[in-house]
Parts: structure tokens; sequence; C-alpha cells
């Protein structure tokens, strides 16, 4: 059984600032108010066109993102590289509406295609289907309303562009992660990814779908998922994340008066992650499983599972994923153990990737015990290196 509590390994190429940097950050993300406060704070700053980039790019976006470009990138990938743990370039741009900025999404994927092509440190690309779809017509679709003329032919040049990452993906041989978004999108979403595995996982895996464990529904979904592939000929990947719209699900449905979709409780999800996990294990090698997890339960549970299945512990039916700056205890230790492990690293310009820094501090906000797990970590780590 991994242990997740060896600060030293999860810390050892983090000097003593960014300790403090990550401790500070992580006090902030713990507090609702202060992160309330500051999406206030940079919405003024926006619009009085405040110098904030700077102070942004130095404190949060350096902690959880890359860079703004793939080439920024490299620093960190050759960091983790180091460490044993592979990158993830993840274009972190989303909700895009206008055609220059979806095909300027779709061109950004592509790129991080293509580095996972002559990069060994990059087995995966990824994208959000919103930065490639107008999110008003997943949402139209995924209702089965009727588009116009003018929607057809947008939801075409949409259905290119997923096609030709895809496409991109099986050429360069690259597994291509799609990600899961809202309830309101995902129906729509789930259908797109269907036809690209059926078109693209006929001799190996090459599409991967996402299932949110904390919707009452996907343990179903996954058990039809792996039907359907078996049915049609071709091979099921699956991520496996609990979810990152928790509030936003629980506002809609109320505002809206439907049954909320996801579950009530923090143990209902974490339930159905690990139902989940083992539902992928149970079903090697017909199933390729990438675990997006920052539990350290359900990290050690997955250990526990290839164990007992005697998989090779750098099997590539089996990854372990977190997302860059946080859960380097889980990372790197599985990851010194021979374990594969990837990171997520988001990177783009820092004010369009702003959506995704606000969910990521609202996530450590509404996640019992993540904030305060990573602080208890960094304070173990520094009285460590106090006393050595």
């Amino acid at each position: 059984m991994v242990s997740f509590d060896n600060t030293e390994i999860a810390f050892s190429d983090r000097s003593d600032a960014e300790l403090n940097r990550a401790q500070f950050l992580f006090k902030i993300v713990g507090n609702p108010t202060l992160v309330k406060l500051g999406q206030i704070a940079l919405n003024v700053g926006l619009f009085l066109r405040l110098p904030i980039k700077k102070i942004i790019r130095s404190t949060v976006f350096n902690h959880f993102c890359g860079g703004e470009t793939i080439e920024m990138c490299e620093p960190t990938m050759a960091r983790l590289h180091k460490r044993g743990v592979y990158s993830l370039l993840d274009y972190s741009a989303e909700g895009k509406e206008t055609v220059a900025e979806l095909e300027q999404s779709a061109l950004e994927i592509l790129a991080a295609n293509q580095v996972g092509k002559q990069d060994s440190r990059v087995p995966f690309s990824v994208f959000k289907p919103t930065a490639i779809f107008p999110n008003r017509l997943l949402a139209k679709k995924n209702a089965n309303a009727k588009f116009s003329q003018k929607e057809e032919i947008d939801w075409s040049a949409a259905k290119q562009r997923i096609n030709l990452i895809c496409a991109s993906a099986e050429k360069n041989n690259i597994p291509v992660l799609i990600d899961a978004e809202e309830t309101w999108f995902q129906d729509a979403i789930d259908e797109l990814v269907e036809e690209q595995m059926a078109l693209r996982n006929s001799q190996k895996v090459i599409v991967y779908t996402t299932l949110q464990l904390y919707r009452k529904d996907r343990l179903e979904f996954l058990a039809e998922s792996l039907k359907k592939a078996k049915e049609k000929g071709y091979h099921l990947g699956v991520k496996l994340v609990r979810g990152a719209y928790m509030e936003k699900e629980r506002l809609r449905a109320e505002k809206q008066g439907y049954p909320t979709p996801i579950h009530e409780t923090k143990a209902d999800t974490d339930r159905d992650y690990d139902l989940a996990v083992k539902f992928c294990v149970d079903n090697y090698p017909n199933i390729h499983l990438v675990a997006g997890t920052h539990n350290e339960l359900s990290a050690g549970y997955l250990t526990k599972l290839i164990a007992e299945r005697q998989i090779e512990l750098n099997d590539q039916h089996i990854f372990f994923s977190q997302l860059y700056g946080m859960s380097d205890n889980i990372s790197f230790n599985l990851a010194v153990n021979g374990y594969n492990v990837v990171k997520y690293v988001p990177y783009g310009p820092i004010l369009e990737v702003m959506p995704y820094l606000i969910r990521r501090a609202e996530e450590n906000t509404s996640v019992a015990g993540q904030t305060g797990r990573e602080l208890s970590l960094i304070f173990k780590e520094k009285a460590r290196r106090r006393a050595s």
C-alpha cells in the first residue's frame, strides 16, 4: 500500500518560497468569503483596466498553470518528468462563442496533439467541448430543440472541429481525453464522444470519455458504455472524476424546479467513484482507465485493486491523474512507487484561463477537507525542513 504522507517526496522540488506561496493560496481558497471577494476584486480590476495580470501571474497562475503558451510550459514539464510524472497539456480556455475563438481553441488543441506525437513526456491530449462548440448549441442539442438553418451550419462546423481533433489524435497515436461538462450540455457531448470512439477506437483506445461520479446516473452509464463498445466493436477509454460543477448544478436545479442530478452527500459520490474504479478494473483489459482523483482513499483503493488483479504497476491500461498544483503527495508518491501518473498542466493567456482558476478556488472551498489537507502537508514539510 502506497503511503501518501511522505512530504519529503511530495515537495522535494519545491523551494521554501514556493511552499510559502502555496500556503498563502490554500489559506485564501479555504475561505469562501475571501474567494467571493477575490472574484469581485478581479471583475472590478478588469473593468477599471488595472494592471492585475502581474499579480495573478505571480500567485495563483504560477501555482496552478504551466504557462501562457505550450513553449512556456517546458520548465514545468521537465520538472514533472524528472520526478517520473507525465504532463497533460490542457488549453484551459472555455465557454467560447465566436467562430474566431472556437477556431483558435481548435488550433491550440491540435498543437498539443502534435507535441504528444514528438514528446514521450506527453502521453495524452485533452480538451473541453465548450472550447470548440458554442454553449448555446450544446444546450439546444441537449434539449432536443430544433436548430435554425444558421445553427445547423454552426453545428456542422463544430462537429468538423471535433472530428479534426480526434483524427489528428489517431494519426499522431496520442489518445485524447474529452472532458465532461455541466449536465445541460452532457447528453449532447456523450453522443459526440460515442461517435468518435466508434470511429477511432477499433484497434486501440484513442478517444476517452469522462464520467463525473457526483452524478447519480453515471454508474449505469458506465455499464451501458461498455455494453455499447462490445456490441459495436470498439475499445472503451474512460476517465473518472468526481465532478467540478457542484454548486452550479444544485443552484440551477433549484431555480428551475427539477431534482438535482448530483448526489446529496460527498459520501455517496465517494462510494460511486470507488465502485466505478472497481468496475473498470474488474473489466480489465476491456476498459482503459484514467483515474482522476485528489482523494487519497480512492487512489489507495485503486493501488489495492491493481495488486489484487496482479496488473503490472506501469500497465498502460491504467493511469492516475491529478491537477498541477494540487495533491502532490498523491502524484509523486505514486510515481516513485512505479505507477503511471499524469498531471494536468493548464495553459493559456492569463485572462483566458481565469474561469478555470476560479473553478479551482470554488472546488477547494466546497470540498470538505481538501484545502485543510493541502495545508497540513505544507505545514508538515516546513516543520521537517526546520528540523533537518
